[in-house]
């Protein structure tokens, strides 16, 4: 792994972070100062768009995207060469909000170098292409900054100057008030694309446009709490770098290999962690000038040796039918609470949601990943479906019809209609957990389109023992998992169907064959079904066989009828009954769920509707205001 230092005065200072702060291992982390953590960040992003300028071909100009043609914009670099990519990209443009924020960030690293010629063709661009806004989330929160901008950058066009027909004042006000709405839904209420490892760059990138060249202060200050506000929901349940937890999107290759997502990208780009990959999003944010707080980094790096439990309250994307009985309405549109529960561990995180469809076709309800030494190439990770598919789903959330919904998901989404996908949620799927224990149980009707469930033991998964007690055992690199159906299943491949190594999809599932291979999912068709695992650092125990000789001593019982339930004793001593549909009762005690903060752990804490978040570390706290567009950064004397 490349790494960057940068040496100030005396060289770097082996301090403990902060007063009280442990750190991982024995050995105590290198204290930086601000002014260290900003240069060494600085010459990441400055690294990011060399690797762009020095893989440059000038004498071909039918390779390289409007990102690359913007980092050598921004260097001064082959500038004939983009003049003449710029034409070739957009003969003729395509990509909606993909194609408007990339073009935006190529005209503002474009000042002071593009000519007369080169403006008038991008001018006539924006008159002539109409982008499609999208249908989700991450669609509207890019178009609407794109334009925001890009319409700044022309105060005074016209309608006729404009593919929609309004002026760019009209253009403005309508984008600045989506954008102050998203930030107060998303600061009240909780995201409703949540915590994506994938997706997380479709929000990084249009706030880390606005917090780059955003004229007007307020729209900028937006943009730049806004990237805080993420990257703090991404570095709470964060593993060297590795998004865990529960998912609101998922794509087949990226849940299989964590390292490969854009969340992974941002984790070596802001806080030095994992191998540089290159990235479009990274791209932007480097030239966009934005750097993270201090804080961030040291909650990256600093985290205590002990594991932590993050609470979250996130939302289902809008409901426009069978919104169901949890739905409540935020400016007269439907959604559903989500509850994500986290446990964080210097060697795992174990993380998971409530069940339920909480986010159409790309769910992932609950996951387990572990640290390896080097993440790239290895399927370090575990969780657990059942492959629900029906247009009661689809006409949830598309405005589609019954009839077609299905099959017009499973056209973009080609995995959608398939018993054996390894992402999405499932009304008859109801999960508990607590710290590393979880309990998953499912009570599916007959004639439900894929009766079953699956649970991926992946090939770095070792040690894969099927003990007589009805627990399965494995290892996963720092980790001991323990696995307890509560019905008989069998072994399948990954892909029993070929539909993704085959090559369906294209992008989709690229390599998934070799990201596959060596994997294996434990199918169960039984109706009435559930599981318990629970999760163990190896360090704890003398041996692998010490471990199981603890998992096969704990108590534990379990029915199916009339409804799945289980009563276990955990390895940490806590009495867990769990009751499909009900909460988790520990200790006797059931969860209260009215009682969910939008974030509640040791480094964060939001009331919900509070449009604030404070970040924790140490004496340092550093307090987002939204509804004031205020940072406070304040240090807090010693006890």
């Amino acid at each position: 792994m490349r790494q960057f230092r940068t040496y100030l005065g005396t060289a770097v200072l082996l301090l403990i972070w902060f007063a009280g702060v442990q750190t991982r291992g024995e050995t105590p982390l290198p204290f930086f100062s601000d002014a260290e953590l900003a240069i060494q960040y600085r010459e990441r992003c400055a690294y990011v768009i060399d690797q762009i300028v020095e893989n440059t071909d000038p004498n071909d100009f039918t390779r390289g995207s409007m990102f690359n043609i913007a980092a050598n914009l921004h260097s001064g670099t082959n500038i004939e060469w983009a003049r003449k990519r710029i034409v070739a990209a957009n003969e003729p443009p395509t990509g909606a909000m993909f194609w408007m924020h990339p073009m935006v960030l190529l005209m503002e690293t474009g000042r002071g170098v593009l000519n007369e010629k080169d403006w008038a063709f991008i001018h006539e661009l924006w008159r002539t292409y109409f982008p499609y806004r999208g249908d989700t989330e991450n669609h509207w929160i890019m178009y609407y900054a794109s334009i925001y901008l890009a319409a700044e950058m022309r105060p005074d066009a016209g309608r006729e100057q404009w593919y929609n027909g309004k002026t760019s004042a009209e253009n403005m006000a309508e984008a600045k008030e989506y954008i102050s709405d998203w930030i107060r839904i998303t600061t009240s209420y909780g995201q409703g694309e949540y915590d994506s490892p994938n997706y997380i760059e479709e929000y990084t990138r249009p706030m880390a446009l606005l917090a780059g060249w955003a004229q007007d202060p307020e729209v900028r200050q937006q943009g730049k709490m806004m990237m805080d506000y993420i990257l703090l929901d991404y570095v709470v349940e964060s593993l060297d770098g590795l998004y865990g937890g529960a998912h609101s999107r998922l794509y087949p290759r990226y849940l299989l290999q964590p390292s490969l997502t854009a969340g992974a990208a941002h984790g070596w780009l802001f806080f030095n962690q994992g191998e540089y990959r290159a990235n479009s999003g990274n791209t932007l944010i480097a030239l966009s000038g934005y750097e993270p707080p201090p804080i961030l980094f040291r909650i990256a790096h600093g985290r205590a040796n002990q594991g932590y439990v993050q609470r979250e309250l996130k939302r289902t994307r809008w409901r426009l039918r069978n919104a169901g009985p949890d739905a409540f309405e935020i400016d007269e549109k439907s959604t559903t609470p989500v509850y994500k529960y986290s446990y964080v561990h210097p060697d795992y995180i174990l993380g998971s949601s409530q069940g339920g469809l909480l986010q159409p076709i790309q769910q992932q309800t609950w996951s387990l990943i572990w640290s390896e030494k080097n993440a790239q190439g290895k399927t370090n990770t575990m969780f657990g479906l059942q492959p629900f598919s029906s247009p009661l789903e689809g006409t949830m959330y598309f405005a589609s019809d019954w009839d077609t919904v299905t099959n017009l998901i499973a056209r973009s989404k080609v995995d959608y209609d398939s018993p054996d996908k390894l992402e999405g949620g499932s009304p008859y799927e109801h999960v508990v957990q607590d710290e590393s224990t979880l309990i998953a149980l499912y009570d599916i009707p007959e004639g439900t389109r894929f009766p079953l469930i699956n649970t991926l033991f992946s090939r770095d998964l070792k040690h894969r023992i099927e003990d007589y007690s009805g627990w399965i055992f494995g290892q996963g690199g720092p980790v001991y998992v323990a696995y307890r159906p509560l019905a008989p299943g069998e072994w399948r491949e990954v892909d029993w169907t070929g539909l993704l190594k085959s090559g369906a999809g294209a992008w989709f599932s690229t390599n998934f064959e070799k990201l596959a291979e060596g994997s294996q999912c434990f199918v169960s068709k039984s109706l009435k079904n559930g599981y318990i695992v629970e999760v163990a650092p190896v360090s704890d125990f003398e041996s692998y066989e010490s471990f199981q000789a603890a998992i096969r001593a704990l108590q534990f019982e379990f029915s199916l009828d009339p409804i799945p339930s289980v009563a276990f004793t955990n390895l940490s001593g806590k009495m867990l009954f769990a009751n499909y549909g009900e909460p988790l009762s520990v200790n006797g005690k059931a969860v209260d769920y009215t009682q969910w903060k939008l974030f509640d752990g040791p480094y964060s804490y939001a009331e919900r509707e509070s449009q604030s978040l404070e970040i924790k570390f140490g004496q340092e706290r550093y307090f987002l205001d939204f509804k004031n567009l205020r940072i406070e950064s304040t240090i807090l004397p010693a006890e």
